[in-house]
């Protein structure tokens, strides 16, 4: 027997032909006989031969026999299965419920009937088995155009030609607004806000459809649609956007609002043409998450009375470091709530528009149409303003107009990449601000990033095993908190994500090193004495309190 082959299945589905003439006596009748295909025994004259071979497969696979089908399919069933998908999948409904529908099957050994039906259909699929010559006529009478013409040609009527295949981006469009592609979208969008999902990822690949969101900063495996549904998926993602589904080849941007469970969701999109197809990154946008204040972000005293000293000053610029994703937006707004007062005019330019403040005048850039941040900030010093935000900068132009600003009596926000706070000094004289601009300008650094918090629910108390390697070779022995994994944290350990926070400011002998263009490690000393305490240290801090694990702050060692 050839490796993979179901002789059930191949004698349900090999065409039936004449019986075979009988065996002479010299020629080996039996071997004859078993030679003969089940599916010609089964039309040989006499019903039971059938019903056994079709009941024989229905207990094989463990699934329900009709023998015989009828002649019509009920029209309620019908309208549970649309025509492209009985024909692709050769099925018809002979029953249909709310959640579940009952179909007979001209090859009941697809995979496809369980594996892609139920997506494509949006309910429960249960296959019966029946005799496939019958399915395949119910077929045509129902979804087949053979009955329609047979009825035009009686009446003398002649048929229009048939219309042009639609194009694939129709064909996309179409399958787009089908019921189970947007149900499954938004189901998927639903879960992953309702697990404080911070992106959601859509990456096709060659063979496999990968769907992830990153919680806590850590991406994570949500259940994709069938590999043939991407483009569909994709497509719905993009409609909702208000994108160019036809656009296939560039990236594009954009926002997507929508109401899940009952609240507002604002989605920042993102497409990218990949090897494999079109790869879409959505960004939640959580107004309601961000703190209220900057008691609220985790500053230890001495970096929150630094902070706000410097955000009471009348101009100069301060600064927020960090990587992508480390909280950077979130620690400017909560400067903006504090700044924000009915005596103070604010004027933000950001990409995107993350979350709105009552009072403050935001501006989402778009470079696409010249908006960029240094053209923002240009119009801004012709706006009357007394506090500036731009979103980062990012280029010599971006960073003299801020410098000019700074200069003109105004307070100016922003953020920018860098490892740490020292490490923003040289960041900006590699830009090419010159250092006497640099010292006359530049107030406060907060250099920050995220750790996981230990879950609340399930939180206990442990020792570091020897030769775990967790938080440094020295740690072994010692205890610390940890997170024994409950539903409430998805069996983690971790729930949330806490600030760890660097904070540096310029005083005069910092402005000094700057003039003489000193290295990092000089300029770190010197503020160290002034009370800068390291990321590092910081994040050893919070491993003391018990706020997070030790391989958390390994991240930062």
């Amino acid at each position: 027997m050839r490796e993979g082959h179901d002789p059930a299945r191949a004698a349900l589905l090999r065409k039936p032909g004449p019986p075979p003439q009988e065996a002479s006596a010299g020629s080996g009748g039996a071997g004859d006989a078993a030679r003969r295909s089940l599916a010609a025994v089964a039309h040989e004259p006499g019903g039971p031969r059938r019903k056994q071979l079709l009941e024989s497969v229905a207990a094989h696979l463990g699934l329900e026999c009709l023998e015989p089908a009828p002649p019509l399919a009920p029209a309620e069933a019908l309208a549970a299965v649309p025509p492209e998908v009985a024909r692709r999948y050769g099925v018809v409904p002979l029953r249909a419920g709310a959640r579940s529908v009952d179909l007979l099957a001209v090859d009941p050994f697809d995979a496809a009937l369980t594996a892609e039906l139920p997506f494509a259909l949006g309910r429960e699929v249960r296959v019966i088995v029946a005799d496939p010559g019958q399915v395949k006529r119910l077929l045509q009478r129902h979804y087949g155009g053979g009955a329609v013409a047979e009825a035009a040609a009686g009446a003398g009527l002649a048929l229009a030609e048939p219309p042009q295949e639609e194009s694939q981006d129709d064909e996309l469009a179409r399958r787009a607004a089908e019921g189970p592609v947007v149900r499954y979208v938004a189901a998927t969008l639903a879960a992953a806000v309702r697990s404080r999902a911070n992106d959601i990822h859509f990456e096709p690949f060659e063979g496999e459809f990968r769907v992830r969101c990153r919680i806590d900063g850590t991406l994570r495996e949500l259940a994709p649609p069938p590999l043939d549904a991407a483009p569909a998926v994709i497509s719905r993602l993009k409609v909702l956007a208000g994108l160019d589904i036809a656009e296939r080849r560039l990236p594009q941007d954009g926002r997507i609002r929508l109401a899940l469970e009952g609240r507002a969701a604002d989605l920042r999109i993102s497409t990218l043409p990949t090897q494999g197809g079109e790869s879409v990154v959505l960004r939640v946008l959580n107004a309601a998450a961000a703190p209220a204040g900057l008691g609220d972000l985790g500053l230890t005293g001495l970096e929150e009375a630094g902070l706000r000293e410097v955000l009471q000053r009348p101009n100069g610029i301060a600064l927020v470091t960090g990587p992508t994703g480390s909280g950077k937006t979130t620690t400017l707004y909560a400067c903006l709530r504090l700044v924000n007062t009915p005596g103070v005019k604010v004027l933000t330019a950001e990409d995107p528009v993350e979350c709105e403040l009552d009072g403050v005048v935001q501006v989402p850039v778009n470079p696409a149409a010249g908006l960029t941040f240094g053209a923002a900030l240009r119009a801004f010093l012709r706006q009357d303003p007394d506090v500036l935000m731009v979103g980062e900068i990012r280029d010599l132009d971006t960073a003299r107009i801020a410098v000019q600003a700074a200069l003109t009596g105004h307070l100016v926000l922003s953020t920018l990449h860098t490892n740490d706070a020292v490490g923003t000094i040289a960041r900006l004289l590699d830009m090419g601000v010159e250092p006497y601009l640099l010292c006359a300008t530049l107030e406060g650094v907060l250099a920050q990033r995220l750790v996981r918090r230990i879950c609340p629910d399930c939180r206990e108390e442990t020792v570091i095993a020897p030769g775990s390697g967790a938080g440094g070779p020295g740690n072994a022995g010692r205890r610390c908190v940890r997170g024994r994994g409950c539903a409430a944290c998805q069996f983690t350990g971790y729930r949330g994500r806490m600030g760890i926070f660097e904070w540096l400011r310029i005083d005069d002998a910092v402005r000094a090193l700057v003039m003489q263009r000193a290295p990092a490690a000089a300029i770190r000393a010197q503020a160290a004495l002034r009370g800068l305490r390291p990321l590092r240290e910081a994040a050893t801090a919070a491993v003391e309190a018990g706020q997070t694990t030790p391989e958390e702050a390994a991240r930062y060692s």
